[in-house]
Order: structure tokens, then C-alpha cells, then sequence
């Protein structure tokens, strides 16, 4: 997903998979590849917090970041220990960002006394099925020999399509199905947000939706990550 080798039907052809042609288009764009390299140079990066030791005493504010299908994904968004970070994390009223599937991790972080979800009561968004769906439809194509590989978790045969995507996930986790935010269809700008094909920057926000409740932030996939950023920077 950081270069698109591997998203084409030729993908797992030896010699060929470093050319990159459908994968253009769901890969990250240059600057998200640049500050990838860089990520991983980051002797923070290098050297991290198990998750077991994390003392939110040091912390300013919690980041859950998305991703889908990598080994470890479904680690990181069932673990009970992250779980708990997440809701005491809420308690402390301490700022929490969380984009894509970041948002699955906390939908499912429950408070012990009544059961319901940190997001209870309050308004988000996340992945939608609609972008969901969408970049599933491209990577059964490019990657018919890894039909699933953008589904982090698939429907059982009598489930409808779409019951285990993110948005409907996290929606069974909240108050009512309409504090669910997306891109409302008809006003400005609509198409360009909802699209999947154009990505916010540091200087244009634009293309992005990202949701903000209280000191809680969320945002839908990689082309809001600039305005998610930036809010999360402003709260901080």
C-alpha cells in the first residue's frame, strides 16, 4: 500500500511486481512515501512502548492509526490491553485521534460498568463502506489471487454485504445510527470528498471530512490525513 508493487494483476510475478499500474492509484502519493521512508529511520520508531507499558501519565494524546489485512492488524484491534488504554484514555479527557480502522479499535473499547462503547453519545466517522467497498472492487481485480485483501473482516453467508465493514461496525457501537458522519451527497465540494481518488494536502484541505467532538477527532481513510493532522494539532 506504501508503493503499489503487488496491487496488479501481475503483482506476484517475480521481476514483474515492481512495475506499478493499478497500484498507482491506491499506493500512497509521494509525499505519504517520503515521510514513510522517514518513519522508519526514527529511532522512535525503532525502539517502541510495548503495549503493556504505556503510562498515559506521559501521554498528550492517543493517535489510532488505521490499516487493513497486515499481519498484526486484527492484533492491534482486539487487543483488550489497547482496549483499555482507549477507555481510560477517554476518561482522562485526554485528546484522541483515530482514522480508517483506528476508529474500529475504538468502537470497541467498552466501559466496564454499563458496557457501551467510548463512542457512545458521541459523533465520528471512519473508513466508510462506500471507500471501503470501492478499493475492495480494485483489489479483487489487481489481486484475484487475494480476493479479500482489502476486507479486514468478511460477512458470513447470511450477514448482507457490508455488515462487517468499518462504518457499520462502528455504527452498532453508537447512540444513534445518525451520529455516523459522512460527506453529505449534493453539497459543495461532495464529489471531490467522497470520491477516493483525490487527497487532501497541508495546504488543501479540501478533499477531506474529518469529524471533531470535543477532543475527540476523527477522519475517514489516508486522503484526510493532512486535516486530521492539523486539527489534532490545534487541540494539542
Amino acid at each position: 500500500m506504501v508503493t503499489g508493487r503487488g496491487l496488479d494483476p501481475w503483482g506476484f510475478v517475480p521481476g514483474l511486481s515492481h512495475l506499478v499500474g493499478m497500484g498507482r492509484v491506491l499506493r500512497a502519493d509521494a509525499r505519504g512515501r517520503a515521510a514513510y521512508d522517514a518513519l522508519v529511520r526514527a529511532p522512535a520508531f525503532m525502539a517502541p512502548v510495548a503495549w503493556d507499558d504505556i503510562d498515559l501519565d506521559d501521554v498528550d494524546a492517543l493517535l489510532l492509526p488505521g490499516g487493513h489485512r497486515a499481519r498484526g492488524m486484527r492484533q492491534y484491534l482486539e487487543s483488550p490491553v489497547l482496549q483499555d488504554v482507549v477507555v481510560q484514555t477517554f476518561a482522562r479527557g485526554t485528546p484522541v485521534a483515530a482514522i480508517c480502522h483506528g476508529v474500529l479499535l475504538a468502537a470497541r473499547s467498552r466501559l466496564a460498568d454499563c458496557g457501551r462503547s467510548v463512542l457512545y453519545g458521541r459523533k465520528t466517522t471512519a473508513l466508510t463502506w462506500s471507500l471501503e467497498r470501492r478499493a475492495a472492487t480494485v483489489a479483487r481485480v489487481g489481486r484475484f489471487w487475494d480476493p479479500h485483501y482489502y476486507r479486514t473482516y468478511t460477512e458470513e453467508p447470511d450477514q448482507p454485504p457490508g455488515y462487517m465493514s468499518v462504518q457499520a461496525e462502528v455504527t452498532r457501537a453508537l447512540a444513534r445510527p445518525e451520529d455516523f458522519l459522512d460527506v453529505v451527497p449534493g453539497t459543495p465540494g461532495a464529489r471531490r470528498r467522497s470520491s477516493g481518488r483525490v487527497r487532501d494536502t497541508m495546504e488543501d484541505d479540501r478533499p477531506a471530512f474529518v469529524v471533531q467532538d470535543g477532543a475527540y477527532i476523527s477522519a475517514r481513510w489516508p486522503g484526510d490525513t493532512h486535516t486530521f493532522a492539523q486539527t489534532l494539532d490545534r487541540i494539542l
